[in-house]
């Protein structure tokens, strides 16, 4: 090695970027190294056993049912088919949790504050209670207080319609008729709608200063247009009713399991206790004088909590919240512990007879991992929306 060559070595290790390059390249080099290590001692480990690596097990029969589905299953189908039936009830039971969980936070961080003190301190009891009790046995309480409802030929009626007992809730199902897919479309365009006349607002109330009700408009949009369509198609909507049969089994409708019930509502009690401090912080993080000068003008507590307050709360809120909405949704594998079939109970039935232990797990892992990226991708956008904007 010439001596000019090596005094090009020697300058680009003293300089700061190239050096910290390098160490970036080594770093991925040697995790590369790791990584590869470990699948080759898994798969030497593997073939030493005697037992087939792959996903080509996904093929075979599951010869299994599943009572909790929302597309079509039957035992005949394949465990990769049962994958996404346990994958589908994971999404919906976070889905319902996280609406729920952000409804009664944001409720009761708001009700925290009240100058009330009797509600103040019934909130406060509801989060100091809920957050030091483990998740785990909130969702047994619940299940078991659904377990003990009556049996099926001694339900709670509300109307005939509706049936409450120990196996769950079963409610009317609806019946979709030829013509319903105006009553879509209605919807369709009435949500379009009001969110162009909102950016038309907002942008009117910049450049005048005149505001326009957008709510009223919204409604009429949403709720109106779809329903003048649904009376003008012949109401195209029948409902299939639940019905008791000679031996007390109800037949008909759909059939809301006590497990998604109770995983929902441990979760959402749960996660909104978290959520409602959250929200209290991020509240009191606004300068009292905002506050003040909004009753100075004579603004009603209301309208000030949801236009001056509660807007700039949120840029504190957001990003704990997200970690609290991923945590709900991590959470809800422990629905395992009262059988609700989420793709974790689902696919421990796939690992016991398959025994592809690796595979089922990495299909865990890399569901989970798909779920709360999407998440914080979600709402690290909606974070970025209402940042401040420097000027």
């Amino acid at each position: 090695m010439t001596a000019g060559s090596m005094g090009d070595i020697s300058r680009l290790w003293r300089d700061e970027r190239s050096r910290g390059v390098i160490f970036q390249l080594m770093l991925v080099l040697g995790l590369a190294l790791f990584i590869a290590f470990i699948v080759s001692n898994t798969i030497a480990n593997l073939q030493s056993a005697n037992l087939a690596s792959g996903y080509k097990f996904l093929k075979d029969t599951a010869s299994f049912d599943i009572n909790q589905r929302l597309i079509e299953y039957s035992s005949t189908s394949t465990y990769r088919r049962a994958l996404v039936v346990g994958g589908l009830n994971t999404i919906l039971v976070a889905a319902l949790g996280i609406a729920m969980a952000t409804l009664l936070g944001f409720v009761a961080g708001v009700l925290r504050l009240s100058p009330n003190f009797l509600i103040n301190r019934i909130v406060g009891i509801y989060i100091e209670v809920t957050r030091n009790v483990p998740v785990l046995l909130q969702i047994i309480f619940w299940w078991v207080i659904l377990l003990a409802l009556p049996k099926v030929r001694e339900s709670l009626k509300i109307g005939d319609t509706i049936f409450l007992n120990n196996s769950g809730i079963s409610t009317p199902a609806p019946v979709f008729l030829e013509g319903f897919s105006f009553v879509l479309i209605a919807l369709a365009v009435g949500l379009l709608g009001t969110f162009v006349i909102a950016r038309w607002s907002r942008s009117r109330q910049a450049a005048t200063g005149q505001t326009f009700s957008v709510g009223w408009t919204s409604l009429t949009l949403i709720v109106g247009l779809p329903l003048v369509t649904f009376f003008a198609a012949g109401q195209p909507l029948d409902w299939n009713v639940p019905v008791a049969n000679r031996f007390g089994r109800l037949r008909g409708g759909v059939s809301i399991t006590p497990e998604l019930i109770a995983l929902w509502l441990a979760l959402s009690v749960y996660t909104g206790a978290f959520i409602a401090e959250i929200v209290r912080a991020g509240i009191q993080s606004v300068s009292k004088g905002q506050t003040e000068a909004a009753s100075a003008l004579g603004l009603p507590r209301g309208l000030t909590m949801r236009k001056i307050v509660l807007p700039q709360a949120l840029r504190v809120i957001i990003p704990p919240l997200t970690s609290q909405y991923l945590n709900l949704t991590k959470n809800s594998s422990l629905a395992v512990a009262i059988g609700y079939q989420d793709i974790v109970s689902i696919g421990d039935t796939v690992l016991n007879q398959s025994g592809q232990a690796l595979e089922v797990i990495s299909i865990f892992m890399g569901f989970y991992l798909t779920l709360s990226i999407v998440t914080s991708l979600f709402m690290n956008w909606y974070n970025k929306r209402i940042a401040l904007v420097e000027r």
